[in-house]
């Protein structure tokens, strides 16, 4: 974790596989363009969550790149987000699924610049693990009201994380 100048715990944890998780991303042409088939990923989950934000989520060196969007209408389109907002990055190095009911419960994460700007008070993530060991990214969904997602959901954004990584590798290996 990192400290700032005062000693304060920062959300945004060191991040040692970021260079090789870039070089992996771009091998496989993720992470610097939408795409239809993650919009419809994203928008199924949230749907099937009920949650108003749904992401297929690829973290980078500085930046988060939403290569999957669902949001409310009037939400905007905005695709890229910094390394230091929101709670993917933490998933990511991690590499562990996240579930945060009411984000106001957990000092680390209730600080968050999101919680202000968007007012997300709940989410659930979970990591896309490559076959070659690497967190790529998340797929998670997010709320602007406390949630109990419960142990259905998180097996159920670990499924979808699954199968996201299963349409990946097959794409990569010319089957789609």
């Amino acid at each position: 974790m990192r400290y700032d100048p005062i000693g304060r715990l920062l959300l945004t944890p060191v991040d040692g596989d970021a260079p090789e998780r870039m070089a992996r991303l771009r091998e496989l042409g993720l992470g610097e363009r939408p795409e239809p088939v993650f919009d419809a990923f994203a928008r199924e989950l949230g749907q099937l969550t009920g949650a108003p934000y749904a992401m297929v989520n690829f973290v980078g060196e500085e930046r988060q790149f939403f290569a999957g969007l669902h949001a409310p209408p009037g939400a905007g389109d905005g695709r890229f987000m910094g390394r230091d907002l929101g709670y993917c990055p933490y998933v990511v190095v991690r590499r562990k699924a996240l579930v945060l009911e009411d984000v106001q419960d957990f000092p680390r994460f209730a600080a968050n610049a999101l919680v202000d700007e968007i007012g997300i008070r709940s989410y659930l993530g979970a990591p896309l693990i490559d076959r070659t060991g690497l967190a790529l990214g998340t797929v998670c969904v997010a709320d602007t009201e406390p949630r109990r997602w419960g142990r259905s959901g998180l097996d159920t954004i670990k499924s979808y994380a699954a199968e996201l990584m299963i349409r990946i590798h097959r794409r990569e290996d010319g089957l789609l």
